[in-house]
C-alpha cells in the first residue's frame, strides 16, 4: 500500500522505498545492505564490479546472480582476480550463472588491478573512495524524483577511477556505487531504515 510518493508499506507493516517491490531478497537488500557504510576493500570491489555488470540491466537481475558472481570471481578478492588471464575470461564467458558480457568481464578483471594500485597509494581502496564526500550535510530525498542519477562527487569519483585505469565506471555507475556502499543515504524520508553515520 502506497503511503506517500515513493513509499510503500509492506506486509510486515513497515514503510519502505518503492524500488524493492515485494521481492523478499530485494527487500532484505534494501533493509540491511543498501546505503549501509562499507569499508572493506573486498566488499567495495565487489560492489564496484556488480554496479558495472548492472549497467543496462535491472539491479534485481544482478542481486539474484550475486552468489554465482562471487563463486566465478573468487569471492571478489582483487588480489586473485587481478591475476585472471585469457583462460579465466573464456571460463567466465561460458558461465551461465553470471552476465556473460566480454567487456564487463574484462573490465572487472582490469578493475581488480586498479583497486590494488589505489589501495597501495592510499592505504586502502576504502580510503580512496570514501574521500569523495558530498559537500556538507545532505538530507534524505523526499520523493523518487529527488534521488539524483549523478552528482558532482560521483562525476569526480568516476574521473579519478578512470584516470587510474578503471573501466565501466561513468558518473551514473559511480553514483550507484556510492549509494550501495553507503557514501550517500538515498532512503526516502519516512523509510523505516534508520539513518547511519559513516
Amino acid at each position: 500500500m502506497a503511503v506517500a510518493d515513493g513509499l510503500v508499506v509492506g506486509d510486515d507493516g513497515l514503510a519502505r522505498c518503492w524500488w524493492p517491490g515485494g521481492d523478499p531478497g530485494y527487500i532484505a537488500y534494501h533493509d540491511t545492505e543498501w546505503g549501509r557504510p562499507v569499508h572493506d576493500d573486498v566488499r567495495l570491489y565487489e560492489k564496484l564490479c556488480l554496479e558495472g555488470f548492472q549497467s543496462g540491466l535491472s539491479w534485481l537481475t544482478i542481486l539474484r546472480k550475486r552468489e554465482a558472481f562471487r563463486s566465478a570471481f573468487a569471492g571478489f578478492d582483487p588480489t586473485v582476480v587481478a591475476g585472471f588471464g585469457d583462460a579465466d575470461v573464456d571460463r567466465l564467458l561460458g558461465d551461465a550463472g553470471i552476465i556473460r558480457h566480454r567487456g564487463k568481464i574484462t573490465a572487472a578483471i582490469a578493475n581488480a588491478g586498479v583497486v590494488l594500485d589505489l589501495a597501495e597509494a592510499h592505504g586502502s581502496f576504502a580510503s580512496f573512495v570514501w574521500g569523495f564526500a558530498p559537500d556538507g550535510p545532505r538530507s534524505r530525498p523526499a520523493t523518487p524524483a529527488d534521488v539524483p542519477a549523478t552528482t558532482p562527487e560521483s562525476t569526480a569519483l568516476a574521473r579519478a577511477l578512470k584516470r587510474a585505469g578503471a573501466r565501466f565506471v561513468g558518473p551514473t555507475t559511480a553514483y550507484a556505487f556510492m549509494q550501495a556502499m553507503g557514501r550517500v543515504d538515498d532512503h526516502l524520508v519516512g523509510c523505516h531504515v534508520p539513518p547511519v553515520r559513516a
